[in-house]
């Protein structure tokens, strides 16, 4: 559900992206682990992890 969301707000801003489906992709999901989270959506800005969908902290993350 919120995956949806962070799909759709980044396209509506024009942003590409890279989606990775971790219940298809075992790589996916070790990376995940690797990043000390268990849960989806994670989207790496810039190296900076904003988990779930909290359109503030992307909002702000894109700004910077």
């Amino acid at each position: 559900m919120f995956c949806g969301k962070v799909k759709e707000f980044l396209s509506q801003k024009g942003i590409e992206f890279v989606e990775r489906d971790v219940t298809k992709d075992e790589k996916a999901l070790e990376e995940l682990g690797e990043l000390g989270v268990m849960t989806t959506p994670v989207t790496l800005i810039d190296g900076q992890m904003v988990i779930g969908f909290d359109k503030p902290k992307l909002e702000q993350q894109l700004a910077s």
